[in-house]
């Protein structure tokens, strides 16, 4: 499900992907909503909840190394899944369960 409006996400970003649930400012193509559905994947192998405690600490981890925002968001190994496989709409059809810990 995709839900389009002007708060979430934060400004800056085209989507943000809440327990399975896409956020969206403006129209998204096949690209951006294979990268959500890769999260969503990401979401079931740490139940949700597992996710987001995972995904924060790696993000404040990783601002400490970068000192930057957004160069900590692009380090975080969901999201390094997701861009480097969004390109591939058959991705899923094959991800191993847990596949994000090789990024």
């Amino acid at each position: 499900m995709i839900i389009y409006n002007k708060f979430i996400p934060f400004k800056g970003f085209k989507a943000m992907n809440l327990f399975g649930i896409i956020f969206a400012r403006e129209q998204l193509n096949e690209i951006d909503i294979n990268h959500e559905k890769i999260h969503t994947a990401q979401m079931k192998d740490l139940l949700f909840i597992g996710f987001y405690i995972w995904y924060l600490i790696e993000w404040i981890w990783n601002l400490f190394e970068y000192r930057n925002f957004i160069e900590a968001y692009k380090h975080i190994s969901f999201e390094k899944e997701a861009y480097a496989q969004q390109d591939n709409k058959y991705y899923l059809s094959y991800r191993d369960h847990f596949e994000f810990m090789i990024y």
